[in-house]
């Protein structure tokens, strides 16, 4: 073989690897989506390839089985979250990064937008009931979320402080299932509302724990 065939044949392979790797992403995020908005159990392989504008002849070019890519969507619905709370923290003091979060995850747009929301409201019971790969994608990002809220407890009881951010993590994502159960409306907003009451009265209850054992502390 001439060596400008085997430049050109490294560069069809390239090319293959890329597209593959775009074609995986693809799949995995429009999965994601529709995961989101319909529950990890309701959607097909059939129907999670259609999410990508691609037929189910090459679902096994990408992955072992239909619980693969579920985990692999999940991850990324959470990464999505992850990096959007780095963001909502950036640049802000501890207390308002985590009233910026709790006022952003406990909305309505967060709410009536499954689809692009937060995985652990719309996915963790299906979850809870689908095979290993699925719960430690969920459990992996979960972790993750939990270590944000924690740099954001100011406390010198790093145990303490992974309980509060722990159940903080709780009330927000019950907060969000429940209002989305009722359905938009006066009692779906109060579930809102009272979800940021308690997440924030979490926060603000260590908080002053903290500077009454500061001020005991002086001589």
């Amino acid at each position: 073989m001439q060596p400008g065939n085997q430049q050109l044949h490294g560069g069809e392979m390239r090319y293959l690897g890329d597209h593959r790797r775009q074609t995986h992403s693809r799949i995995v995020e429009n999965a994601s989506y529709g995961l989101r908005q319909n529950g990890a159990e309701a959607l097909s392989v059939v129907e999670l390839m259609k999410l990508a504008g691609l037929t189910h002849g090459g679902f096994y070019n990408h992955f072992d089985s239909r619980a693969a890519l579920v985990g692999e969507a999940i991850a990324f619905a959470m990464d999505q979250t992850v990096e959007r709370w780095k963001k909502l923290a950036n640049g802000k003091a501890n207390e308002d990064r985590f009233k910026a979060l709790i006022a952003d995850y406990l909305s309505s747009r967060h709410r009536d937008n499954p689809r692009q929301g937060c995985a652990l409201p719309s996915l963790a019971a299906d979850v809870a009931r689908s095979g290993p790969s699925e719960r430690r994608a969920l459990a992996s990002r979960l972790e993750q979320m939990i270590d944000i809220l924690v740099q954001m407890i100011p406390a010198q009881d790093s145990h303490q402080a992974r309980k509060i951010a722990t159940g903080a993590v709780a009330t927000m994502v019950g907060s969000i299932v429940l209002s989305r159960a009722v359905g938009a409306g006066q009692l779906s907003d109060s579930i809102l509302d009272a979800g940021r009451m308690a997440a924030d009265g979490r926060f603000h209850k260590r908080q002053r724990r903290t500077a009454k054992a500061t001020t005991c502390d002086k001589p």
